[in-house]
């Protein structure tokens, strides 16, 4: 068996696109029988040093966040801006948009991806960390998302 491409297998967060996340997270806040979270815009292009297929973007989201125990569920409601949430909602509309790892050395990782015909398509800065998304839907049928947390 070949190397654990990120050296872990535990899946820390579960990515869903919608158009409205105020709506959207009082429905899972209900259903789950929790408080419902406080959403908050991403941080503007300045700051979040955003790239979208290799180029700057003014992209942001609003986010909202359950913790689930050990899973967090992220509820991402993309502005206008082009971004793989904008792009995602417009092809496919709402839904589970990607899985996330977090993973040390994310630079190193992105390009054990890459090499392996799995691409960036986005990445940014948050406080406290970075992260970056890769295509790899061709072959796991669903966007991984790399978090590097400080």
């Amino acid at each position: 068996m070949s190397k654990n491409m990120l050296n872990t297998n535990v899946i820390t967060q579960i990515g869903i696109i919608v158009k409205d996340v105020e709506k959207t997270s009082q429905m899972f806040a209900d259903f789950f029988g929790v408080d419902k979270p406080e959403a908050f815009w991403t941080d503007a292009a300045d700051k979040a040093q955003t790239e979208y297929k290799g180029s700057s973007t003014k992209a942001r989201a609003r986010l909202a966040f359950f913790d689930m125990g050990s899973l967090q569920l992220e509820l991402i409601q993309p502005d206008e801006n082009p971004s793989t949430w904008r792009e995602f909602l417009d092809e496919k509309g709402e839904g589970v948009h990607h899985i996330a790892f977090e993973v040390k050395g994310l630079f190193e990782k992105i390009k054990v991806l890459e090499n392996q015909n799995m691409p960036l398509v986005q990445k940014g800065e948050f406080d406290g960390g970075r992260y970056a998304y890769m295509d790899t839907s061709h072959n796991l049928k669903v966007i991984l998302e790399l978090l590097e947390i400080d």
